[in-house]
């Protein structure tokens, strides 16, 4: 299984994740639009964070279900849990060191209707 790296911008968030790069998705919701998100969910136990907690705030939304979390210092978010799979960890692929993020196909995710497009799945 491949091991991968990766963090926030300044450095202060690391995390280390040992999965097979697979199923992205790309949203069109206001904040991972925003953010540049690429969608990739890992089990947690695929999932090593290398931080200090004291370094992540969590900032929460609408219906208060997604956990995204991001760097206290340079304000970049790596990683998140997701109101679509709150059991898992939802990197974005953006974050992670050495991947060329144009090389793999993503799906798209109509998230600014959350709710249909959660049906439709």
């Amino acid at each position: 299984m491949p091991k991968y790296e990766g963090g926030c911008h300044c450095g202060a968030i690391h995390f280390e994740v040992t999965a097979e790069i697979r199923d992205l998705a790309v949203c069109n919701c206001s904040i991972c639009a925003r953010a540049g998100y690429i969608h990739w969910e890992v089990d947690p136990e695929q999932f090593s964070l290398r931080t200090s907690q004291q370094e992540i705030e969590n900032y929460r939304f609408g219906t208060m279900t997604s956990q995204n979390y991001f760097c206290r210092t340079c304000g970049m978010s790596p990683f998140r849990r997701s109101r679509s799979a709150p059991e898992k960890i939802n990197i974005n692929l953006r974050c992670v060191d050495g991947v060329d993020v144009e090389a793999f196909p993503v799906q798209h995710f109509d998230g600014r209707n959350w709710e249909e497009a959660m049906e439709r799945r």
